[in-house]
Formats: structure tokens, sequence, C-alpha cells
């Protein structure tokens, strides 16, 4: 077994430095680690089947359906409306562009399932008028791109999906819901420290939008939030599937883009699928090796084992939750999401759950643990979106952005160690 796991590290470790894409790197790597096992020809006939079998999930149908609903909401015009509408909440406050631009990125990113579009669609306007206000451009940038990650944690969240895969069925819908104040949360701790960062550097305060101009701005906005109270209103009230509702997010999408606002031609459409059908076969891909690699991990009883050391190491549930949070903080600097909660999903779930820990509750520990991944370097894909909207560079980008890491680890923590703010809501909803 010490071999394979060796084959296994050293090899994927060595493909992700010659840049090799991290399918193709997880793919490779499992299958040179299933030669050191088992013969060549089962080797591969297992490899092909076990990538089948990853992607062959009702559940994941829903992925395509939402990836598709999200690029129609990033084309239709729905970003430039949520910032109005967050300006009227906001914009009055000291700092409030940096609330405005928060708030945004929550929305655009609860709406669209990512967090590189909200990045893009929410970034390329609010960073150059942040500018304007007196904003500083590398602030802006940091706020963008942590604010984008909070999409990921209120639905529909694409990610959420793949953990439920991962898991072996946990509820979607109880993930959906969870996910909500978990969010929340992190909006508010990146709020606080933007609210203390712009009084110290004695940031502009906006001006109130009067009544007729809110009023106009909030019912504009309106079309856009229903599509959040339609896919979650129908999964939860038991109408839909959550492969249903991802249906129902395209037709929405598409009405509101096309007929509603009009900023989406029937010209664009066919550029519009092709896009959608591009992002998810690299998911599906990811998917599939990943499955590939759990499966060879768990062959050789490699989660068992990681479990057994870990509570031999401690018998401690503070700690032993401590380090997995390091080690997934660890991985998710050089891991994208998908490959990330695949792989190590089956490896600390067990250990989790034997510290009482219920399967939901890990979920949205892990999901907003790899967030922080994601806005921090050198692979962190929303930083480097970040970055190119706000034309900068990650060392300058690094400073505005310590305590904004600080303020998503403490809610990290929160989460960890107080299961009732991820659990709290579907139990309420009977969900869970």
């Amino acid at each position: 077994m010490e071999i394979s796991i060796l084959v296994l590290l050293l090899s994927f470790a060595i493909l992700l430095a010659m840049n090799v894409p991290i399918s193709i790197s997880i793919g490779i790597a499992t299958l040179l680690t299933m030669l050191f096992t088992i013969d060549a020809g089962p080797a591969v006939v297992t490899i092909a089947q076990r990538m089948a079998s990853g992607i062959n999930s009702f559940a994941l149908l829903a992925i395509p359906f939402f990836i598709l609903s999200g690029i129609l909401m990033g084309r239709g015009g729905i970003a430039h409306r949520l910032i109005e509408f967050a300006k009227v909440l906001f914009g009055m406050l000291p700092g409030g562009l940096a609330f405005v631009n928060i708030i945004s990125c929550t929305l655009f990113g609860a709406i669209s399932g990512s967090a590189v579009a909200a990045t893009s669609a929410i970034g390329g306007f609010m960073v150059p008028v942040m500018e304007k206000e007196g904003y500083d451009r590398a602030f802006s940038g940091a706020v963008t791109v942590t604010a984008s990650t909070t999409g990921l944690l209120i639905p529909p969240s694409n990610i959420l999906i793949v953990y439920s895969l991962a898991s072996g069925g946990v509820s979607i819908a109880a993930l959906f819901i969870a996910g909500y104040l978990p969010g929340i949360l992190l909006m508010l701790g990146l709020m606080a420290v933007c609210g203390f960062y712009a009084k110290a550097k004695g940031y502009p305060v906006g001006e109130r939008v009067g009544l007729r101009d809110a009023v106009k701005k909030t019912l504009d906005a309106i079309p856009s939030l229903l599509l959040i109270v339609i896919v979650i209103g129908g999964i939860i009230g038991g109408y839909v599937t959550a492969t249903e509702a991802s249906v129902i997010a395209v037709l929405y999408s598409l009405l509101l883009a096309v007929i509603f606002y009009r900023e989406v031609s029937v010209r664009e459409i066919p550029e519009i699928l092709v896009k959608s059908v591009e992002t998810t076969a690299i998911v599906m891909l990811l998917i599939g090796t990943s499955s590939a690699m759990s499966w060879i991990l768990s062959y050789e009883n490699i989660p068992q084992s990681i479990s057994d050391g870990l509570i031999a190491l401690s018998d401690n549930p503070v700690i032993i939750l401590l380090i997995i949070n390091v080690i997934l903080l660890i991985v998710g600097i050089f891991m994208d999401m998908t490959p990330a909660v695949l792989i190590f999903t089956p490896i600390f779930l067990p250990v989790v759950t034997e510290l009482g820990m219920s399967p939901l509750h890990f979920g949205i520990m892990m999901v907003l643990n790899l967030c922080i991944g994601l806005c921090t370097p050198p692979v962190g894909s929303v930083l480097f979106v970040g970055c190119g909207i706000a034309k900068t560079t990650i060392a300058q980008m690094v400073r505005p952005l310590l305590p904004m890491y600080v303020a998503m680890f403490t809610v990290l923590l929160l989460v960890t160690y107080v299961p009732a703010i991820s659990e709290w809501l579907p139990r309420a909803f009977d969900l869970y």
C-alpha cells in the first residue's frame, strides 16, 4: 500500500507541476497507481468503468442546466440591476460601495452559481466605479474576489450537488438550505472588515437614493431575485427535485434575458449553448477522473488508514476538526473545488462521522473551507480573474486580502464548531 500511495502522490504532484490540466493529472495518476495493484488490461477497464459510473447519476443532470442558467443570467443584464438594488440598501453608509460590491457578488453568485462569473460580472462594473470614488484598486479587487465565493454556499450551488454525490447521497435540498446561514455569516464577516477598512482609510460615503429611484431599482431587481425563490421554494415545497428545478431555472433565465430584459438576442443563444457544453464537459471530466481516484483510494484502504491515524493522534474532536480544516485549506491552495470534494470527502467523512459530526454539517464546512482556496495563491481561479478585472497583481492584492482571510477563517471556525449554523434551517423545514 505504501508504494501505491507514493506513486499516486508523486505522479499527481509532478503532473501538476508540469501544468497538466488537473482532470488529466488525476486520471493519469490514478492509472499509474492501478498498474502497481492490478494488471494493465483490467486497470484500463476499471478506470473507464469508474469514470462512467462516477457521472452516471441523476442528480448530476442538474449541473449542466444550472451552468446554462448561470451563463444566461450573466449575459442578461442581471449584474447591473443587482448593483443598483444593493446601492439602495447600503450605498449611503461609510464605505458603502464596498458593501454594495459584497451584496452584489453574493446575490449574483447565488443566482449564477459561479464565483468566477460573479467576479467578472460584478467586478467589471464595480472596480472602476469604486476607483473613481477614491477606493484603492487592489482593495476593490480583494472585496470582489472574496465576496464572490459566498454564492457557492447559497443555492443553487453546483458544488453542493457534487458533495451530495461524493458523500453517498446527502439530501441536495437539505444542503441547499443548510448553506444559507453560513453564506450570510460569511457575507457579514466581509462587510465588517470592509467597514473598519473604509473608516480607517477615510473612504467616501455614497449619496442616499431617492424614494422614487429606490422603488424603481428594487422593482427592476425583483425578477432576477425571484429565480432563487422559484428554485428553492419548489425544492422545499416538494414540488420539484433539484434536477427538475434546474430545468425551470433555465426556462426562467431564458425568458428573463431574451424577452423581459432583452439583453440577449436569439442569435447569441447558440454561442451560449456551446459555452455551457464546454463548461459542463470540463466539470464532468473532473467528476469522472476524481471518482476513479476515489475508488483506488478506497481499494487501497487509504481512508480507513487516515481515519485510524487521526483518531490515534488525538481523541479530542476540536483538535481533529482543526487538523482536517488545516489540511483542506492547504489542499484548496493547490486544487480546484470539484476534485477536492470528490477525493477528500471519502477520506475525511468517516473520521468526522465517528466524532459525531453529521455528513450535512461536514459538507457545508468543507465547501466553506475550499471557498477560501479559490481566492488564495498560487492556484486560486477566482483570485486570478479578480486580478485581471482589477488590473493589478497578486502581490498588490494580498495586503487587503489578509484581513478578509481572517474574517473567512473566523466564520469557518464558527461553522465547524457550532453545528446549528448548518443544521438549524434544514431541520426547521424537516429536510434532515
